[in-house]
């Protein structure tokens, strides 16, 4: 059994390699390192907080919106479409691999990460499809890389290389108030969340004095970005940053 959770979690950080969004291990990789993306030469800056049990949904531009959905075990970070229904992906998802599995999208307790561990996976590193076009394409290749078997090979190379060109997206934990878990730190989150003590947080006592083994972030407030590829139509009231165009 031991054999078999070492051979997923290294399977796991094959893939982040893989798909270059892999961060937080030994500082080994940082933003300006991670290649590829759209050579955008502006980036979009939305300031948030949100409480556990709740939604934040900020409009971005073409037609999409951001939103820190809510789950039992925190948030998980999506970029759909303002008007129409609900797919079955969304656009960071597919954009952003390994799929169903630890993941930078998930600011949750999910995966054995503790309430310390999710705010120490600081920042966040993903890749989202900036328009209805580039996520039709990614969510074609995805359907033939759930259907190769093996996995991997030809197809895995064609989505590595489709995800590299998406534009690049950060969440930046600013402050957390966090009841903390009382587990030991699992293995695959030591190797992402090494930034604790440099985030701001407060450590709130559990209720009844009754902690668990995971813990709960209760609150925090964040700065996420959005790399503006070219002919991306910005939402009304947009801030914008310029930056160094690669």
């Amino acid at each position: 059994m031991l054999a078999k959770v070492g051979l997923v979690r290294w399977e796991v950080v094959r893939v982040l390699l893989l798909f270059g969004l892999m961060s937080g291990v030994g500082d080994l990789l940082s933003w300006g390192q991670v290649r590829g993306g759209s050579g955008a030469c502006q980036r979009e800056v939305i300031a948030g907080e949100v409480r556990a049990g709740e939604e934040f949904v900020r409009p971005v531009g073409n037609g999409l919106e951001v939103m820190l959905e809510p789950l039992a075990s925190g948030w998980i970070v999506r970029v759909l479409p303002v008007a129409g229904p609900r797919q079955a992906h969304d656009y960071a998802e597919l954009a952003t691999p390994p799929y169903a599995s630890v993941s930078p999208l998930l600011l949750s307790t999910d995966f054995s990460f503790r309430a310390q561990d999710v705010v120490a996976w600081n920042p966040r590193r993903f890749r989202f499809a900036a328009s209805a076009g580039d996520f039709d394409r990614l969510l074609g290749v995805y359907g033939r890389y759930r259907a190769a078997s093996p996995a991997g090979g030809a197809v895995e190379a064609e989505l590595a290389e489709l995800v590299s060109r998406m534009p690049e997206g950060m969440v930046q934990i600013v402050d957390a108030k966090l009841t903390p878990g009382m587990a030991n730190q699992s293995q695959m989150a030591a190797m992402v969340a090494s930034h604790f003590s440099t985030t701001a947080h407060t450590l709130e006592e559990p209720a009844e004095g009754k902690g668990s083994a995971l813990g709960r972030v209760e609150w925090m407030r964040f700065r996420l970005s959005l790399d503006v590829p070219a002919g991306f139509k910005l939402a009304s009231g947009a801030k914008v940053e310029r930056r160094s165009c690669r």
